[in-house]
């Protein structure tokens, strides 16, 4: 997954600059506004299943039961496909009026109606993604990840270099076909076998799956909504520009915490969801992936700190260079995802729907206040700093939450890492920010190849000599002495 999500960023990063320099601040602003829209809606048509599935054919696998298995598999894709058709349908009757209230008028009806399509390849994709994540077949997850990518890569290329601003509703439809297509196939090499479920059957297989769904489905709903809220407001106050600047930042902000945590939830999700009744082993987990997290992270995020304003020209254009100041309080944001992230899963592998939905939704609530009123005072950089100051607080909740639930307690090994990249972070950020951009790459450079050595060593004598990567690491010479192996 580590290998698959390196490839998925490049490829991104390439996507990225294409967009950048074929579309303008106006195409990536509007393509963030239109993939806003089909989030939001996607996820409300969505029901949260493809999350709360995972949990399920997780737990019917742990039990080895087929039967149980093979039902809850084809519930979920007959679900999925009424959900996705019911989202299609309301995406093109509502067309105009979203057109009306994300661009204060309705020239774009006709992109958004398009954009119906993806609501049900998402959701039929979904389904077999469910599948194959909880039968943890990781392989099959980083195949689909990479080629849906190379795919992606490939049409946004063609379209924006083809049709320009009017490619870009071509450009994210065919990203979302190409994803059905993959999960689709490798979905259907699962073996599962054949079982009979009438329409009564089918709705009572999907009871729980929809029950936890609904709660999943209303967090990641309120998350969309300030998505598409921040784009609204940002669109409406400063243009469309605006936007583009603004996404741009986010996404570069990104990019190594996505590759981290999408490389592990793959398999931590299930992992955690195994040993929902062991407390102890679930905090064991829980700190693990802590460390492991903040360790592949931490040297990424710095680096993308002190070299802010040279990475939005190289990977986007000079005319993006105004993002720089977004990214480095997206970047200490992302640092606080990274931290708060295993802590998050504790819920949903409880199955706690209440908890999860209290503590998403507050702050959701809390973020989108934020965003309004740094938008309204300090412009697009107060947008970047409610980000950064939600983290903050987020941590602090799910960590009461988690303390509650299963007794959690940070270990020693996590605290300590916790503070030295504190420490990293906030240094690089106030050397970014008062000294000139020659001084500040040189201090960033140096701390991140300190903290790179650091991330090393520590993912070497975590993962264990007996690991493919320490093995190769191992192969360069001194790399012995530097993870202080015999």
């Amino acid at each position: 997954m580590g290998g698959a999500a390196v490839v998925t960023m490049l490829l991104g990063m390439f996507r990225v600059k294409f967009a950048a320099v074929l579309i303008g601040t106006t195409g990536v602003g509007l393509n963030a506004s239109f993939a806003a829209v089909h989030t939001l809606i996607g996820t409300l048509s969505g029901l949260g299943l493809q999350f709360s599935a995972v949990r399920d054919i997780a737990v019917a696998v742990s039990k080895n039961d087929q039967q149980e298995i093979s039902r809850k598999v084809l519930a979920l894709r007959r679900i999925c496909w009424l959900t996705g058709l019911i989202g299609m349908v309301t995406m093109m009757l509502l067309s105009p009026v979203i057109s009306q209230v994300t661009f204060g008028h309705q020239n774009y009806a006709l992109d958004i109606a398009a954009l119906g399509l993806i609501i049900l390849f998402a959701n039929l994709s979904g389904a077999q993604m469910a599948l194959i994540q909880g039968m943890r077949r990781i392989g099959d997850i980083a195949r689909i990840n990479v080629f849906s990518a190379i795919l992606a890569t490939i049409a946004a290329i063609g379209f924006y270099a083809t049709l320009g601003l009017r490619g870009i509703v071509p450009t994210l439809i065919t990203a979302a076909a190409a994803q059905l297509a993959l999960s689709w196939r490798y979905g259907r090499q699962v073996p599962v076998i054949k079982v009979a479920l009438g329409v009564r059957q089918t709705f009572a297989e999907a009871n729980y799956m929809v029950r936890l769904g609904l709660v999943m489905m209303f967090s990641s709903l309120m998350a969309s909504a300030v998505t598409y809220a921040t784009v609204a407001l940002i669109t409406q106050q400063e243009g469309t520009q605006a936007v583009g600047l603004y996404s741009a930042a986010f996404a570069l902000s990104g990019i190594f915490v996505n590759f981290v945590l999408g490389a592990m939830a793959s398999d931590y999700y299930p992992r955690l969801t195994g040993v929902a009744t062991n407390k102890d082993a679930m905090v064991k987990l829980v700190n693990e992936q802590t460390e492991i997290a903040n360790l592949l992270a931490l040297p990424g995020l710095l680096f993308t700190l002190a070299f802010a304003p040279w990475l939005v020209e190289i990977l986007y254009s000079s005319e993006f260079i105004n993002a720089a100041e977004l990214l480095r309080w997206f970047v200490l944001g992302c640092m606080g995802r990274v931290f708060s992230w295993p802590l998050g899963f504790v819920m949903q592998a409880l199955g706690k729907g209440r908890w999860f939905l209290l503590t998403e939704t507050s702050f959701n609530l809390i973020h989108l206040a934020m965003v309004a009123v740094g938008l309204k005072y300090f412009g697009l950089e107060g947008v970047s700093f409610a980000f950064f100051l939600m983290y903050l607080v987020y941590i602090a909740a799910v960590y009461l939450v988690c303390r509650h639930l299963i007794g959690f307690a940070w270990s020693s090994e996590v605290k300590r890492i916790s503070i030295v990249s504190a420490l990293s972070l906030a240094a690089i950020f106030v050397v970014c920010r008062y000294l000139p951009i020659g001084a500040a790459s040189v201090v960033g450079l140096g701390f991140s190849l300190a903290t790179g050595l650091y991330s090393l060593r520590g993912l070497a004598n975590r993962i264990g000599a007996e690991n493919r990567f320490v093995q190769f690491f191992l192969k360069i010479p001194g790399a012995k002495a530097l993870i202080n192996k015999p």
